[in-house]
């Protein structure tokens, strides 16, 4: 099928939804008069045509950028039109922010390289030593994809930029060099595969979290270049109003996080039911007239104030905040040479989990390849703080699908219920949701099963059209963290 029939076709099967006698100030109205169903018709087909539309638009930004390369000077396609630079020129032509325009030009510079036939690794090497075909970059299968439009734009971009360049040690000879592009094709692969399936943030994420393991080195360096960037400033402006600025390194964002997300969880949906003067003071602070950068600011005021002797119960409540970060360790006993954090599964150096360990201890838990953890305290009703830590680093947060709700937001929930079924208090029997999702889940019909330990599947309500249990995958981050844990072999090899 050619473009220009794609696209029409796409639109016409738009119109056909909507009526072809509507006039845009009747859309809303006539949208309003469709069923549930044909209004999600309505939104599928306007994204599939916008998908097809915007593939026309990266390309043609892309050839922009490129006419308007700083050595073009005076003359380049930007300039002549009264641009200082190229992403100028398309925020006029497409109305979009600086930001969506840089990405639509970076898609639009790498299609220009991705048109040719995709090499597959292996064959590549041998097309380079033949001289018959040349092999393409590592990033060929995201221009494909997205001339398939099997991804949007803004996953190429997310995939690309979290991956970033495959490492190019100095010295490094041609054989190495061919492993990295390899890793990184392969890396490309996969997750171009789980696209479908995972929200645009977790995809950006995972992809860091793969080039972290990919190229440890890289991410030990990056590390430590975030850490120099670290800086804090004052200063006064205009009005008068006192203002700072934070650019935070990796443990210390993840520390404000926490700081910041301890005193406002009960307001944003968090578990409310520790104790009744949780419960109290949860109540105390929905009801609060401040807004929540107001309490974000009176708490980091009390935190400086009360600084190294703060008294955790005042400032926080029953629950501290505090980092708790997970290294892996194979059953050789190699540690992995990244940790991650538990909340958020930020990627970091191994090294910084074993800091933290001086000074904090661990909690040992044991896990197979899928992250599934050994069974402890199974007597208790409630899930035991021990099992809590092991569901937080097996889950990651609320195992809805698209739910980005971190572990410490979330609530155990039962699969075998407690008071109907007499369901034991197993880890294997029980997941991380978050509290408007597990309450979700019990007020709407909804179920969750589990055989063994395979994936837990979540049943819809009733009967639907078109939909039917919905496996419920681990976070991307998290299984590639377990990848070299048992078989599954790991899905990646090591760059170099």
């Amino acid at each position: 099928m050619t473009f220009a029939s794609e696209i029409t076709d796409r639109a016409a099967a738009l119109a056909d939804l909507l009526g072809a006698d509507v006039q845009p100030q009747e859309l809303a109205t006539r949208v309003s008069t469709l069923s549930d169903a044909e209004a999600v018709s309505v939104a599928e087909a306007s994204a599939a045509l916008m998908r097809c539309a915007e593939l026309a638009q990266v390309a043609a930004v892309g050839v922009i950028a490129t006419r308007s390369a700083r050595d073009a000077g005076q003359s380049g396609l930007a300039q002549s039109r009264g641009h200082r630079t190229a992403v100028s020129l398309v925020q006029e032509l497409t109305g979009t922010a600086k930001a969506d325009a840089a990405r639509k030009m970076r898609v639009g510079e790498s299609l220009l390289g991705a048109h040719e036939p995709t090499v597959a690794p292996d064959a590549a090497a041998t097309a380079e030593t033949a001289g018959d075909e040349k092999a393409q970059p590592w990033d060929a299968p995201l221009g494909a994809a997205l001339f398939a439009q099997a991804i949007t734009a803004a996953q190429h971009d997310a995939i690309r930029q979290g991956l970033g360049e495959p490492p190019a040690p100095e010295g490094a000879d041609a054989d190495q060099t061919a492993v990295a592009r390899d890793a990184w094709f392969l890396a490309a692969e996969q997750l171009i595969a789980e696209a479908s399936t995972q929200s645009l943030e977790e995809l950006r994420h995972t992809a860091r979290a793969i080039r972290d393991q990919l190229d440890p080195d890289g991410a030990y360096r990056r590390f430590l270049e975030r850490y120099e960037r670290r800086s804090f400033r004052l200063w006064t402006d205009a009005d008068g109003n006192r203002r700072g600025s934070f650019l935070f390194d990796d443990e210390g964002g993840m520390l404000a996080q926490t700081v910041l997300d301890s005193a406002l969880r009960p307001r944003r949906g968090g578990p409310r039911f520790v104790d009744s003067a949780e419960r109290e003071r949860a109540a105390e602070l929905s009801a609060d007239d401040r807004s929540n950068d107001q309490l974000a600011y009176d708490l980091f005021r009390d935190v400086l104030r009360a600084g190294a002797l703060a008294d955790a119960e005042t400032v926080f409540g029953t629950r501290q905040a505090g980092v708790r970060l997970v290294k892996v360790v194979d059953e050789t006993g190699t540690p992995s040479p990244t940790a991650h954090s538990e909340d958020g599964l930020t990627s970091l150096p191994a090294a910084v989990a074993d800091q933290h360990i001086c000074d904090s201890g661990y909690v040992p838990v044991t896990v197979d390849g899928c992250g599934n953890p050994l069974d402890v305290g199974r007597e208790h009703r409630l899930f035991t703080p021990r099992q809590r830590v092991a569901l937080a680093i097996r889950d990651g947060g609320c195992m809805w699908p698209s739910c980005d709700r971190p572990a410490s937001y979330c609530e155990a929930h039962h699969i075998d219920h407690w008071a109907d079924h007499e369901g034991r208090t197993d880890i294997d029997r029980g997941v991380l949701l978050c509290r408007f999702h597990h309450m979700n889940l019990h007020h709407h019909g909804w179920r969750l099963t589990r055989r063994g330990k395979e994936e837990f599947v979540l049943h819809p309500p009733g009967t639907r059209p078109g939909e039917g249990p919905i496996r419920l995958r681990p976070r991307l981050a998290l299984t590639y963290a377990w990848g070299g844990i048992d078989p599954p072999p790991r899905r990646f090899r090591p760059a170099g």
